[in-house]
This record gives C-alpha cells, structure tokens and sequence, in this order.
C-alpha cells in the first residue's frame, strides 16, 4: 500500500492555503489539468495514460494527544478558542481519541489496490488527509518521489457541495503549491458518484435487509419510517452547491442529489414505507440557518404519527466514521429509545465490493474517456461532470479560493 510509505513524526500542521492557482497554458482553463480537461468542457472524453491515484480523505485524530490539534486543523481560521473545541473533542474521547476515518481509508486503500490489480491496472493509490496526516500534500509529494506525475484523483465523499467537492479541489491547489510542484504534475479528478451504482447498492441492499428484520419482528408497513440521513450544512453553502445554471433552487445540487438517491433506492426495493431526508451533525452559530430537520427532531415526531420503528439510512456518508458512530449509533438511537422506538441503522459502503468495484469502474472511465451516454447513473441528475463548472459550491464565507479539477473560480 503505498500510502503507508508516508512516514510522520510528531504533530505537523496541514498545509497553508494555496495562493493562487497553478498556472495555465494557453487555451487552458483547468489548472493543472490533463490535456483531457484543460479546455473545461464537462466530460472528459479523451482516454488519458493516468499512473497514479490519489484518495483524498478528510482525516481523523489517532490517540487523544490528536484530538484538540486536529480540531484546531478542522477549524482553522474562525478563531475558536480550545475550550470550545473540548465540546466536540468529547465524541473522540469516547472512543479513546480515535476516529475510525483514518482506519477506513486504510482499508480502502488497500481494497483499491487489490481491484486495480485484479483487473491488470498497474495504477499505485496514495492516500491523503485535508485535516491530518498523511496531508494530500504527503500522498503528492510520495507520487512524484515514486515517478508518478499524471494522477486522477477520488474523494471519499459522492455529493457536490463546498465540503463534500470544492473543497477538495482546493485541498489539490493548496498540495502543489505546498510541494513545489507546479508544472510537474497533472491532475484530474473522477466525477460525484451519488448515482453511480456502485454507491447506491449497499445502501439499497442495507435497506432491504433492515425492512426485512422489521417486518420480521412484526412491524408493517405503515408503522416503519426511514430516514435517510446526510451532514447538514448552511443554507447558504447547501443554495450554492452545483452549478448554478442546473437551477436547483433551494438546497442546490445537495439537496437534489439525496433526494434523488433516495427516491431511486425506493423505486428499486417497490417499497411503500414512508421515508424523509433528515440531517445530522449540525455545528456553527445558533443563528446560521442549516438545513433541516435534524434527525432527533424528525425521529421525535415519529410516535405521534404512528409509527413504531425506524430504519436509519446513513446517505451520505461513505463508511462508519465519527458522525455515524456518535450522532446516529450514539444519539440518534438513544432519542429512538426513549420514545420507544425499535430502531435500526443500516451499513455504509465501507469495502463493499460493489462500492469499491464502482469507484474503479470511475477510474477506467477517464482511462478509457468513456463518452457521457455510456456511463452508467441511478438517477435522472446524472452522470456527473468530470470537470467542475465555473462558480460550482461557492463558500459563501470564504469566497472562491483557487482549486483544481474545475473551471475558475
């Protein structure tokens, strides 16, 4: 496994914010794109020789001398003093300051690895964190130090938003700018894959298991709601996610991406159980509007509408890190508890094997510059851009700040 060549010693902080952009060419309006997508159109259909994979993560702290140094790094510019951070640290603290993201990446790294090589890919992946080592900036520099120079990036999140994507394309700018290695390096990145099947069949497979146990234990139909669950972010960031020209309207791209998973899980299973879109993990100001209903909210208004159990579905997530294990094996099943309801929380991708099969499957996809109408996609949004669209999930804080894989800004 490549990744774990990276050696770290002591606590070192991720890496400054990139400038600026790496320069571009003449004609060119992706920076530090392939020749596939510097002109920006929103498919890449050029098969392009990449020799490298970069799997971007988000990061966890591994013990608790981590833990307040990794919130500082996930928190960094909005001057929240420590003893603030401590209100959040004790979700790590509970599990011995470790969160599980780290470990999943791990694991994903090496089931890549191995699919690669099943299917006679000779395509090394580096894994890197945007909030803790590895950095994205140590998996670069390790790519370029092996002689990998053309390098196709995957984010471990499937929905557009300024989280979940934007961000890291700029986590992307700000590694060559860190590295030095402007001008010797390409890199793309495969498309938002909310819809890919690959994704939506372990969730689909998680919620007919879960109904299954349910009606087993004799619950019907009428008396069982699932709650599809995703991270709440600002309204505003959420109205900013995608392009603006789709016109998605409140809730943008994020909003409409979950929706539109979920209705397609249900429309696969023929079910007729009620089911919502919920959110989870809300954090910030009071006074920042974030979307809702958060799921205790939601799951505390079950009983009076009938209902008996609930099948929690974790949408938007991509493995069982700190918010599935706290907020809904944690909180969300204790609110289910206390009004009696029986409760059940569905897997994450993880490993699956069709999740990991699909994020291969969106790596030959650029190999091979498979046209749009071949690709395959669960909903009617889809399949997704491999080149990110001007103004595409807008941090309505922090403007737009340079970032790869996409047209400026």
């Amino acid at each position: 496994m490549a990744a774990e060549n990276i050696a770290a010693a002591g606590f070192r902080p991720k890496p400054p914010r990139a400038s600026a952009a790496p320069p571009c060419g003449d004609g060119c309006l992706v920076p530090a794109g392939t020749t596939a997508t510097a002109a920006g159109e929103p498919f890449a259909t050029e098969p392009v020789a990449y020799d490298g994979v970069l799997l971007l993560g988000f990061g966890g702290p591994e013990g608790q001398d981590d833990v307040i140094p990794f919130l500082r790094n996930v928190t960094a510019g909005r001057g929240i003093p420590d003893e603030r951070l401590e209100e959040v640290a004790h979700h790590y603290r509970h599990f011995g300051g470790v969160s599980p993201i780290n470990e999943h990446n791990r694991e994903l790294t090496a089931a890549l690895d191995a699919e690669l090589a099943r299917r006679g890919l000779d395509l090394p992946v580096y894994w890197g964190n945007r909030n803790w080592m590895p950095y994205v900036a140590d998996a670069l520099q390790a790519a370029h130090d092996d002689g990998h120079a053309r390098l196709l990036a995957i984010a471990t999140s499937a929905y557009s938003s300024y989280s979940s994507c934007r961000q890291y394309r700029e986590d992307l700018a700000d590694a060559v700018e860190a590295t030095g290695l402007t001008g010797l390096v390409e890199i793309d990145k495969v498309r938002q894959f909310f819809d890919h099947p690959g994704f939506v069949a372990p969730f689909a497979e998680g919620v007919a298991d879960g109904l299954a146990r349910l009606h087993a234990d004799g619950y019907g139909d009428d008396e069982i709601e699932i709650l599809f669950s995703t991270h709440s972010i600002p309204n505003s960031d959420a109205d900013r996610s995608g392009p603006a020209e789709r016109g998605f309207g409140p809730g943008g791209a994020y909003v409409a991406q979950h929706t539109a998973v979920a209705e397609a899980i249900i429309a696969r299973l023929g079910t007729r159980v009620p089911w919502q879109l919920v959110y989870q993990s809300r954090s910030g100001p009071p006074q920042v509007p974030w979307l809702e209903p958060d799921i205790n909210d939601a799951i505390a208004e079950l009983p009076a509408a009938g209902r008996k159990a609930i099948l929690i579905v974790p949408l938007g997530f991509v493995s069982d890190h700190m918010e599935v294990l706290w907020d809904l094996d944690t909180e969300a099943l204790e609110t289910a508890g206390e009004l009696g309801l029986a409760a059940i929380r569905t897997p994450t991708p993880g490993t699956h094997p069709a999740y990991v099969a699909g994020l291969v499957d969106l790596v030959e996809e650029r190999l091979r510059g498979t046209a749009p109408g071949d690709r395959p996609h669960e909903t009617a949004l889809g399949p997704w851009y491999d080149v990110c669209r001007p103004g595409c999930c807008e941090n309505k804080r922090l403007g737009f700040q340079p970032a790869l894989a996409g047209v400026a800004p």
